[in-house]
């Protein structure tokens, strides 16, 4: 397999500990949100952290490429990168929850995917490192999905409340408008709901069955949820990108094209599917 050849895992790991320690060496909110005034190829405004992290992330790309690698890099900061082969896409967040990280919140995570394709049916690796809790999540296609090393089990299902509704659903895209106007039919599905603001992580706590599924409430970018979908799927999950009649079928590029889905059974894909989205 041409996208197994370079060490993903390695090279992953160690710039997530060159992000960590770029995190740490800026504590405060008044250092994290500092902008280097300009936008990203993603378009949102960049900040200095969002520049740093995507650089660390780079310089493993770089070394690979150097020790033979051939693949191209789209990130949401520098956008579209040639290493020498299109076939081979590597899909960088370097922080997906930049207002967490920025705020000194919690959840905020480094996200990577190597794919063999042009869509999310495509994602052969996926690699999230939630820096808050310390997590490292890991999905090789085929060969299941880990946290910190411990595999997850994909038998696991879905807890419900005693009146049918899936127990605890991840919003995402938590923008008061599309709240009001989604909330109806999250009260149909959910018996609670929680917005960690960041879409790799929240779909890493489906694959964990932490949360009983998830969903955006807009469209969501490839790199936000590429390396994501993938943990899930092979943590025994379900995944649908809803503005496709193939689920799988969003394309890995820089724009939001769908909103996403994601819970551990059919069944509860398909009442989270039904929660409307806004602004794709």
């Amino acid at each position: 397999m041409a996208a197994a050849t370079p060490d993903w895992l390695g090279a992953s790991r160690r710039a997530a500990a060159a992000v960590r320690a770029m995190l740490a060496d800026r504590p405060t909110i008044a250092e994290r949100v500092e902008e280097t005034g300009s936008r990203g190829e993603g378009g949102d405004r960049t900040l200095e952290i969002d520049d740093a992290a995507e650089t660390a992330v780079f310089t493993e790309l770089e070394a690979l490429h150097a020790a033979g690698g051939r693949f191209t890099a789209v990130s949401e900061e520098r956008g579209w990168v040639d290493f020498g082969d299109p076939a081979v896409l590597v899909v960088i967040d370097p922080i997906d929850g930049s207002v967490n990280a920025k705020r000194g919140l919690p959840h905020h995570a480094l996200s990577i995917a190597v794919a063999e394709g042009a869509t999310m049916a495509d994602v052969v690796f996926g690699f999230v490192q939630d820096f808050g809790p310390d997590e490292e999540w890991v999905a090789c296609r085929g060969r299941g999905a880990s946290v910190n090393g411990l595999t997850l089990d994909p038998t696991l299902g879905e807890r419900r409340t005693r009146h049918g509704k899936l127990e605890l659903v991840g919003f995402e895209s938590a923008e008061p408008r599309w709240m009001r106007e989604s909330a109806e039919a999250l009260a149909e599905a959910a018996g609670r709901v929680r917005a960690i603001g960041a879409i790799a992580v929240s779909l890493c706590q489906v694959a964990a069955a932490r949360f009983d599924g998830m969903v955006s409430l807009k469209g969501c970018r490839a790199v936000d949820a590429a390396a994501g979908q993938l943990i899930v799927r092979e943590a025994g999950g379900v995944v649908a990108f809803t503005a496709y009649d193939d689920p799988l079928a969003a394309p890995l590029d820089l724009e939001p094209h769908s909103p996403v889905a994601a819970a551990r059974t059919e069944a509860g894909l398909a009442e989270l599917v039904r929660v409307p989205s806004w602004e794709r």
